[in-house]
């Protein structure tokens, strides 16, 4: 069987201390392979989002192991760790994390600027990546004069720009009114489909994460299994 592309093995994850401590995650596992799209699913409050930054490589578990390929995420280097996460990781987050004065094409090669690619490749890869995203005529505009959609649609761009192996996406459609967010779904699936980049999406509406290949649903820093559905799309994970 083929390694997982992300393996977290039983990993937990607390913030504050004594009286204060409180638990976000009690000891999840999961396995993602490459090309799946995945629903972490939950409530306000339930630990989904921290179980992405902890897969996302953003914070550290403080029990467990996370597998990035086989390899334990731990054993990495500092520098390999950011070259994870600025070449093999994509980011779509629901505030945009746009930098408003900036042109969209400034805000979208920002992760080849980080790894040292040259101005014109920068130039030409992120606005193939806006092209894709039929953002290019907007490549010269300021960030903050686009629509919410725009501004979405900018950052998936960002996110593929450096060829990502995997997306994640927070609540990506949740600042987006009903049409304008079922767009922006159609594109990250397409990707996951057409270009086999896996697909990790923290969501709490159960339509978004029904699209899915599997849904992991999140209660109170644990795996929900009574709320998973029996079937194959959600086999493959464990608490």
């Amino acid at each position: 069987m083929t390694v997982p592309v992300l393996s977290a093995q039983n990993i937990g994850k607390s913030y504050g201390s004594g009286s204060n401590r409180f638990d976000a995650l009690k000891g999840v596992s999961l396995d993602i392979h490459a090309g799946e799209s995945i629903a972490i699913v939950g409530k306000s409050g339930s630990g989904k989002s921290t179980l992405m930054h902890l897969l996302a490589l953003l914070d550290n578990p403080d029990s467990g192991a996370l597998l990035v390929e086989g390899t334990d995420a731990r054993k990495l280097k500092g520098k390999e760790v950011n070259r994870l996460r600025n070449q093999d990781f994509g980011f779509v987050f629901q505030q945009f994390f746009l930098t408003a004065n900036a042109t969209v094409l400034e805000n979208v090669v920002l992760p080849l600027k980080i790894a040292g690619v040259s101005p014109r490749e920068r130039k030409a890869r992120g606005m193939a990546a806006l092209e894709q995203l039929e953002l290019a005529d907007k490549a010269k505009n300021k960030a903050m004069n686009l629509s919410g959609g725009q501004k979405q649609r900018a950052v998936i761009a960002r996110a593929l720009v450096n060829n990502p192996k995997v997306i994640f996406a927070d609540e990506p459609t949740g600042n987006l009114d009903t049409a304008t967010g079922a767009v922006v779904e159609d594109i990250l699936f397409s990707l996951n489909q057409d270009k086999g980049i896996t697909l990790v999406i923290v969501t709490h509406d159960i339509e978004l994460a029904a699209r899915c290949d599997r849904r992991i649903f999140i209660r109170d820093g644990l795996e929900d299994t009574a709320a998973r559905p029996t079937g194959r799309r959600s086999a493959g994970a464990h608490a």
